[in-house]
């Protein structure tokens, strides 16, 4: 047990340097593992491959493009009045397949399934309930919602998403090096992969294809500083 909560100013791993009095997801679920870590307040602390994982809040220009998609969705609806879509920031995600708790930065639900849980006043979203997820990387983050390198052998979101068979991923890498946004589709369990891909640079219209059937302009969206 730490005595002091930590200086998180990117991403931090901690598991090893706190021990736990049982697994990481088991105490994410309940709702025990922020306090039991100290996680500074408004951070984010996900479990990702079995570790504890605390992450600052995200800068306004992150949340800004992830409002551009809510925004799309909002005048879809009015345009649309049987759209199916609802959106869903901060709350957490449950793979109870692999134990692992993400917060994604965005879920998108179809509106019966989103009513329903809001009724039965549900502390997390489980995978069957989720139609796309949405994260936007951080520089402090990045590798944890990217897919890994061949070379890492690493396991990241990414793979947590498609294990948990979430038909749509969208990416929104926000490094200098690609400044692009990727949607994943045809998640396939056994190899815990995405096996189709397609993307968009920034300033691209990015096109959601059916069931979403939306376009989300980016012309606004920039990299991270650096």
């Amino acid at each position: 047990m730490r005595e002091e909560s930590p200086n998180v100013s990117t991403a931090t791993e901690i598991t090893g340097v706190v021990q736990l009095p049982d697994t990481a997801y088991n105490m994410w679920v309940r709702g025990e593992l922020d306090d039991f870590v100290h996680a500074p307040q408004d951070h984010r602390v996900e479990v990702i491959r079995g570790k504890v994982v605390v992450s600052p809040p995200p800068l306004f220009e992150h949340d800004a493009i992830t409002d551009d998609i809510v925004e799309a969705m909002v005048m879809a609806r009015a345009a649309q009045p049987d759209f199916p879509w609802k959106t869903s920031n901060g709350a957490g995600l449950s793979l109870v397949g692999i134990g692992d708790g993400y917060i994604p930065d965005l879920m998108v639900l179809d509106r019966e399934i989103y009513e329903a849980a809001r009724s039965a006043r549900v502390k997390t979203l489980v995978p069957d309930q989720v139609e796309l997820v949405v994260e936007a990387t951080s520089p402090g983050n990045a590798r944890n919602d990217r897919r890994p390198d061949r070379e890492s052998q690493g396991h990241s979101k990414w793979n947590g998403y498609a294990v948990a068979e979430i038909p749509y991923y969208l990416l929104i890498d926000r490094s200098p090096k690609f400044a692009r946004s990727t949607l994943y589709s045809i998640p396939e369990q056994g190899s815990a992969a995405y096996l189709h891909e397609e993307s968009w640079a920034f300033g691209e219209t990015v096109c959601l294809p059916d069931p979403f059937g939306i376009e989300i302009d980016t012309s606004k969206w920039r990299p991270w500083d650096g």
